[in-house]
């Protein structure tokens, strides 16, 4: 029997079917979906747009920034797989935080992921902003922002399903997009037809001041862009709850992930780095919209910026579903108001979409007050949150892991390679990240933001403790294994 037909309910009970806290959702996400979830969470703005920023930056050695943060994205994600196999609930960082670190760390965790998403949206909404001025230049930027954050709100809203659906059609436009541009980029440089024929070179990777032209430091600089772009990759565990068969299509969808990022990643950066060199790119300009117009395919530019742009509804989209689904499992522990826990007659939860959506549009006032500085603001937000997510799933995944070994647990179908010792190279990573964060005056502001959000939570979790001490015991959480 898998841990969502049997579950311990918060006094100790066992709850069946219904009742367990991450049931009461339809399973409506198939593996169709689910895999293309995974794929479309491994393709976001941070590459399209944020990668121009990281170009003028570091040059050709983003490459090799991409590359290594991608071998970190899949210590991560095997962390969370083995956790997930072990025990699928849609709420999972949260409710993992909450098992092996304490009540107070699953408080945390989960708020801190349901800001993640909203300031991740804000990112999206600037972004799909951005590229629709691209074609309509007298349009302000807060009317697109208001008029998307609007449509996404109200598919959320009618079922899992239509957010599935929607989700899956966005990460197939992605997907054959970037495919078409490696082809598209390959040939240039194989057959060197187009405007860009004469100079595409992979020589580019290295003729212009070297691979390293701004040094190795201001290369890993970007480090913290990078991550960003690599957010959302975690989405997957969210959908556990919702899955049709998440001992299948869990480990499937995780294991793809090295060749996503070789592919999508490494390799459409590569291309796009030796078709155009790297002295050509520009912050604010999508590299893969400034490639196709350099190449001068009629329209090119064009199709890519629609591409982008579903790639930033794609991850706005998917910001609403979570936020959502984290504010319901906050309410079902206690530590965010109940009316969030409830489902609507299509079994979404609602009101934690509205709520969430609402805050969301500050990101449209954002766009009104300073459209030129916010994307940059809210991504540093995103990434700080991101890395503290990352940080709560490598950790809980360590203590698992010792929990196993001393026979306290049963061991997870899908074990992460290396077992708990690359979950120590990535928070070791992750840390340095932080590092790389507090030493960019740029980005440092995001870290005061978290140390003022850090201070609220505290506060709100004193309140919660005084209103019901027994929130802050630990609670004994399903112990059969999944699988």
């Amino acid at each position: 029997m898998t841990s969502s037909q049997v579950a311990k309910q918060h006094d100790g009970s066992e709850a069946v079917g219904g009742d367990a806290p991450e049931e009461g959702y339809e399973r409506g996400l198939g593996s169709r979906q689910v895999q293309m979830i995974a794929i479309g969470g491994a393709i976001g703005v941070g590459l399209f747009l944020g990668a121009g920023a990281n170009i003028a930056k570091a040059g050709p050695s983003l490459i090799m920034m991409y590359a290594l943060a991608g071998v970190i994205i899949f210590f991560i994600m095997r962390a969370l797989g083995e956790l997930l196999l072990y025990r699928p609930v849609s709420g999972s960082f949260a409710e993992y935080s909450r098992e092996f670190l304490g009540p107070f760390f699953g408080y945390f965790t989960g708020w801190t992921y349901w800001l993640m998403w909203v300031v991740t949206g804000m990112a999206e909404l600037t972004a799909a902003a951005i590229y629709v001025h691209y074609w309509f230049p007298a349009v302000p930027q807060w009317v697109t922002a208001l008029v998307f954050l609007v449509v996404l709100f109200v598919a959320n809203l009618i079922s899992v399903k239509l957010f599935g659906e929607i989700e899956f059609w966005f990460s197939m436009v992605k997907v054959t997009a970037l495919i078409g541009m490696i082809v598209i980029g390959l040939g240039v440089l194989t057959f060197g037809f187009s405007s860009a024929g004469d100079t595409a070179s992979v020589a580019n990777l290295w003729q212009f001041d070297g691979f390293f032209p701004k040094g190795i430091g201001s290369s890993l600089m970007t480090l913290q862009g990078v991550m960003f772009a690599y957010l959302a990759v975690e989405l997957v565990g969210v959908t556990a709850g919702e899955s049709e068969n998440p001992e299948k299509t869990l480990p499937k969808a995780i294991n793809t992930l090295p060749w996503r990022i070789a592919l999508f990643y490494v390799g459409a950066l590569t291309v796009i780095l030796c078709v155009v060199k790297w002295t050509e790119f520009s912050p604010g300009v999508s590299p893969f919209v400034a490639a196709f117009a350099k190449i001068g395919i009629p329209a090119g530019a064009g199709i890519v910026n629609f591409v982008v742009l579903t790639a930033a509804l794609s991850s706005c989209n998917s910001g609403m579903y979570s936020t959502g689904r984290m504010l319901r499992t906050l309410a079902d522990s206690g530590e965010a108001p109940r009316i969030f826990n409830r489902l609507s007659s299509t079994k979404t939860p609602a009101f934690g979409i509205t709520v969430s959506v609402l805050f969301m549009g500050i990101g449209v006032i954002l766009n009104y007050v300073v459209p030129e500085k916010a994307f940059g603001y809210v991504t540093s937000v995103a990434t700080a949150a991101g890395i503290w997510t990352w940080l709560m799933i490598l950790v809980s995944h360590i203590l698992y892991r010792r929990a196993v070994d001393a026979g306290r647990l049963p061991a997870s179908s899908f074990p992460a390679p290396g077992g708990a010792r690359c979950s120590y190279v990535a928070v070791a990573f992750l840390l340095f990240v932080t590092g790389l964060i507090a030493y960019d005056a740029d980005s440092r502001i995001c870290l005061y933001v978290m140390a003022v959000w850090a201070a609220a939570l505290a506060v709100g979790w004193a309140i919660l403790k005084s209103r019901n001490p027994q929130i802050a015991q630990r609670r004994e959480a399903e112990l059969e294994k999944v699988g």
